[in-house]
């Protein structure tokens, strides 16, 4: 069995209502000046938290909102705002973009370089500043992973920082946050989560001591997803999705994502579908192209979404394999087909050609990508 080597957050709270303990958390740490990391719609729902901060006597500094997947651009306002204020803890509170930027923002603001050279594996500095990270959704799992996603506006194309640096000091998994979350942004992020747990299991560098995160991961958003996206109060439901986000972002970093987000990725740089809608797209044709070298996985991963019988000896072909998944991504709201969200047929070569750049995911498929492959895939897609 291959060496593999797994980073984590330092704590991480989980359950209802556990926002209201973040300022008893920063007590004994030293902090006079916390940079605030969200987004225009969950500044609103933070107010006590902020008051809570300011009664133990800290500066509370909001950095601009975030309100869509970042650019360099984004980052580069958040960096200025940080290397302006000198914070000495960094909170990120939102989705993946969010958590992205201020994982990002925590390690480079005191370093002046331009963003374009950090992109990569182990460039970054040593992170100086707490780092705590609160999702209110349950999609990248971006507290979990060492990695940060941002979208290079020169080449559209998304760009990875990957550091155990980025792993957060602390995580804060709060079911609360996420009941005002719309149905369709649910689906979207839940399957982005969900894609992360399925390529993590059926990838190339797929490892025992991963799989059970994964499979864990699969499990409960498949009790939870629908749930959450039928009845946004759910609790119960909320937090297993939550979780099993939390899940998928442990399998980034040690594992990693295969042909799913290489395709999925030039759809959301190109033409701004969303990161979780596009996954959800590619997902049960990647899946079709890769049947008679995984399916043994992809039979246990249906299983464990409860589209195939835990009993069933019956083996599904790939076209119904694809079929049923087709059916999970209708189910949940979210369309399955590239025509369905404006993508014509013109435009797919240059995806094709896009998506064969993204390689350091495509090196974990476990079936060879080729440009022409992908364009067939993306046909089939159409």
């Amino acid at each position: 069995m291959d060496r593999i080597q797994l980073y984590q957050a330092g704590s991480v709270i989980c359950g209802p209502g556990s926002i209201s303990e973040l300022p008893t958390m920063l007590q004994g740490l030293g902090i006079r000046r916390c940079l605030v990391v969200t987004t225009s719609n969950v500044k609103p729902l933070l107010e006590g938290v902020f008051a809570g901060i300011k009664r133990f006597g800290l500066e509370v500094v909001e950095a601009p909102s975030v309100d869509r997947e970042p650019t360099v651009s984004d980052l580069i306002r958040v960096l200025e705002c940080a290397r302006t204020t000198k914070p000495d803890l960094v909170i990120g509170i939102g989705g993946g973009s969010v958590m992205d930027v201020a994982k990002i923002v925590s390690v480079l603001a005191e370093d002046n370089r331009p963003v374009h050279e950090y992109f990569g594996t182990d460039t970054v500095p040593a992170r100086k500043v707490v780092l705590i990270c609160v999702p209110t959704t349950a999609g990248t799992g971006s507290e979990a992973s060492p990695n940060a996603i941002i979208l290079d506006e020169q080449t559209l194309e998304k760009k990875a920082i990957i550091s155990r640096y980025l792993l957060p000091d602390y995580v804060i998994l709060d079911p609360e946050l996420l009941v005002s979350v719309p149905p369709r942004v649910t689906a979207a992020t839940g399957m982005d989560a969900l894609v992360h747990c399925i390529e993590a299991y059926t990838n190339r560098r797929a490892h025992a001591m991963v799989d059970e995160f994964a499979l864990a991961g699969i499990r409960l958003l498949a009790a939870g997803l629908p749930k959450a996206v039928q009845n946004g109060s759910d609790l119960l439901a909320r937090t297993q999705t939550l979780i099993g986000s939390y899940f998928g972002g442990l399998c980034l970093g040690p594992v990693g994502t295969a042909g799913v987000h290489a395709l999925a990725y030039p759809l959301n740089g190109r033409f701004g579908i969303p990161h979780g809608v596009a996954n959800a797209l590619m997902l049960p044709y990647v899946v079709y192209f890769n049947f008679q070298v995984m399916k043994d996985r992809y039979f246990r991963v249906l299983r464990e979404l409860g589209l195939l019988p835990v009993d069933d000896v019956a083996v599904l072909t790939p076209e119904q394999t694809k079929d049923v998944l087709c059916g999970f991504v209708s189910g949940l709201g979210l369309p399955n087909r590239l025509r369905d969200v404006g993508i014509t047929w013109e435009t797919l070569p240059g995806l094709a050609a896009s998506a064969m750049r993204v390689s350091r995911l495509l090196g974990n498929n476990p079936r060879l990508i080729t440009e022409s492959d992908a364009l067939a895939i993306y046909q089939l897609a159409f």
